[in-house]
This record gives structure tokens, sequence and C-alpha cells, in this order.
């Protein structure tokens, strides 16, 4: 049986991040990589440029080979995890080979969701996790007049507006009363579906599936209402959760995802998890939250790295702030923090500045004259100044009304006046 110091399963931000804290503290130490994508690591965000061309999926990469060989590691793709052996400080892949290790970092991501829609296993459709999937989504479009994207959040959103801009007619149907309702309001969100609607998207919001049937090579989709839509391509985007199958049977507890604590670690002694797998605790709350952004699946990779490096350095995890930017037709959203309807009333103070008619909207959420949430369509505000007002939890004093009447400016003078 093959064995490595260091084992990390996955290859994408947590996973890579975590690599490189290891690396900064141990140089020598044996690491081994698993993926079970066949490529080198990407990132999840690129994907609706793949399927839109304007990315080439050889020229996605986060590291090549070269990489790997430089840090001395052994980088193994297509391997997929089946099991893992804490008894016996190994896992077991799906071809039935086995790695035992040392140190075990789950950075597996998460997996899409399939709605329970009567009929969707016997129609043929796309899901958007993995490069793969980005690619045959991509050779479809040739052959695509009209496009079902089933979910409204970030993915749909993506890839709504890639197959509109390729001459596509887009039908969104989403669940919820308004799209992209994880991160945005329903006033922020009616801006942005406007644009689509201006560009061709038929949006149907507060709305499901209630069957799906095989159309020739596309699909017909009955509605809760009774309102059928016909699609030559149907596209799944209703949600991802972690993957972590491979778990049962191992101790490793699991709620959502992966119990960690603030330094990654699982219940079980030497296996950490990092990522979109992970449960850690939240910023605002002491639950444990899967909070599935890239900022934050760097953070925990590099804090889970130090721990299993044994670095000094190491500091614990603050907890997660939600952090999305979202570009579509030329515009520009963005949430970090949280709304006022997520925290304590107590201390909150909420304003909101709006103008229709050029597509602006802001938001500020403060708590106890700190920052807990900041929103906008098409508002000038750096999103990582704002993420680090919240994780240090700063206070505004003086600087506050200032700061509400131009946050953007304020939070940089803050930053350059108090971060060191």
């Amino acid at each position: 049986m093959q064995h490595t110091h260091y084992l990390i399963v996955g290859a994408s931000h947590a996973a890579l991040s975590a690599l490189h804290a290891i690396r900064l503290h141990d140089a020598e130490q044996e690491v081994t990589v698993l993926t079970r994508d066949d490529s080198l690591p990407y990132s999840p965000t690129v994907l609706p440029y793949v399927v839109s061309g304007r990315s080439q999926p050889a020229r996605v990469f986060l590291r090549d080979e070269a990489y790997f060989a430089e840090h001395k590691v052994n980088y193994l793709r297509g391997a997929r995890l089946q099991k893992v052996n804490p008894g016996q400080n190994a896992v077991e892949l799906a071809d039935g080979s086995q790695i035992g290790f040392d140190k075990l970092l789950l950075a597996t991501g998460a997996a899409p969701l399939l709605p329970p829609i009567p009929g969707l296993a016997g129609v043929r459709f796309h899901v958007l996790r993995t490069l793969a999937d980005a690619v045959a989504l991509r050779e479809a479009l040739p052959q695509v007049r009209r496009a079902l994207v089933l979910g409204g959040g970030l993915i749909g959103m993506h890839a709504a507006e890639n197959l509109a801009k390729g001459g596509v007619g887009v039908s969104v149907v989403e669940l919820q009363t308004h799209v992209l309702s994880g991160y945005f309001d329903a006033e922020a969100s009616t801006m942005i579906e406007q644009v689509f609607a201006a560009n061709g998207v038929h949006l149907l919001t507060g709305a499901s599936v209630a069957k799906l049937e095989a159309e020739g090579e596309g699909c017909r989709a009955t509605l809760a209402d009774g309102s059928t839509l016909d699609a030559d391509l149907l596209l799944v985007a209703a949600g991802v959760a972690p993957v972590t199958d491979f778990l049962d049977g191992s101790g490793v507890a699991v709620e959502r995802g992966v119990l960690v604590d603030e330094r990654m670690r699982t219940n079980v002694a030497n296996i950490w998890a990092a990522g979109d797998v992970a449960q850690a605790r939240g910023f605002f709350t002491r639950d444990r939250i899967i909070n599935g952004i890239l900022p934050d699946a760097v953070d925990q990779g590099r804090i889970a790295g130090m721990a299993m490096a044994e670095d000094p350095g190491s500091l614990g995890y603050a907890g997660g702030v939600p952090l999305n930017t979202y570009s579509f037709f030329g515009q520009q959203a963005v949430s970090v923090g949280v709304h006022e309807s997520a925290i304590d009333p107590a201390g909150v103070e909420v304003q909101k500045q709006t103008d229709a008619a050029h597509q602006r909207y802001l938001k500020i959420v403060l708590r106890d004259n700190r920052l807990a949430g900041i929103f906008g369509v098409n508002a000038a505000f750096d999103p990582g100044i704002m993420w680090e007002l919240i994780l240090r939890a700063t206070d505004l004093g003086e600087e506050k009304l200032a700061f509400l009447r131009s946050p953007q400016q304020t939070a940089r003078a803050l930053m350059s006046k108090n971060w060191r």
C-alpha cells in the first residue's frame, strides 16, 4: 500500500491553499494530492466562461505540472475517493487501491443537487460543476435554440447570461420569489431581473416544475400552474451539496457538511476538512455553517495546512462571512456579509440608497456601529476591504456618517490608517 505523510483530497482553492501553507513550513515530508478530475487544478468560478468560449479549457488551470514537481507533490488525477478508514490511517479509492496517510485533508467540494422532479431521470440534462461539464455544455450549444435553466442562483444566472449571449432563447425557473435570493433582497434582485429581461431572458420566479418529459432530443417542462415550456437543452442548477458519501461508517462527524473546529480539525485525530465540504462556525452565529465562497475556501485551506504542518504561527478561523461578486451583462452586483433579517435586531441600523433610473442600489447594515453587511448593484465599494471590516469587527466610531455617505472612500481610509 502506498503511503504519504500529507494526503490532500481535492485540488481546487482550499486544497491548493493548504498545500502552500504546508510547504511554507515543511518542505520535505511527502505530499500527495488526489483529484477525481482528469485535469490539472482549476477554479469552478471560471466554468461559465468556458461555456461562453471566453476562456479556453487548456488555459484555465491554477497550477501546472512543473509546480507540483518543484514542490515535491505527487499529483494523482482521476482518483475518486471511495472510503476513509481512520482506524487504519488509510483511504480506499474507487479502483480498489489504498493510500495510507499520517495526516488527511478533505477538500472534496460539493456536487450538484438534483431536484426530485418526476421525469428528470428520463430526459437529457446538463449540470455545471466540473470542467468536463462546462466543455459538454459548450459543445452542445451550436444545436440549441431554446434552453431551460432550473434555478436562479449564481450558477443558473451565469449560465443563462452566456446562453443568451450565444443567441439562445433562455427561460429560468426559480422557486423563490426573486433570483439570487441567497445574496440580495427583492429590491436589488428586481434590478438584476430587469437587466436579464431586457436581454431576452425569460424569468419565472415563484415557480416550480411539476414534471419533465422527453421531446425528441430536448424536453417539455410542465410547471405547477399547468403551463409548459419546451427546450432543446435543460440545465439543472438547483444548488449543490457537500460531497461526503465516502465518510459513511468512518466515524467522522457529518451534518450538512464535515463538522470542523476553528483549526479545521474534524472529530477524528489527524483528519481535517476545508472549503465547500466543511461545516465551520459562522461569524455572526455560534452555529456551524457551510460558506461556499472562494475567499473562505482559501482561508480555511490555509488554516488547515498550517495546523497539519504544526506551524506555530497558526491562527484560528474567525468564522464564515459571505462574500460574492457577480458580473452580468456589463454590470456588477456585490454582496458582503448578512442582511438585517439574519442577525439579532438589537443595535441594527439599515440604510438604503436607490437610483432606479441608473440601475444603482446600495444597502448598508450596521450593528453596534460595526459593519454587518453591504450589498450593491452598480455601487462603488471594495468587497475585500468590506469583508475585512466585518471580520475585524471594526468600530466605525466617528467615521460612521462618512462611511454611510461614501463607503468606498471611508473604508480605504480606515484600512490605510489602522491595518498593519
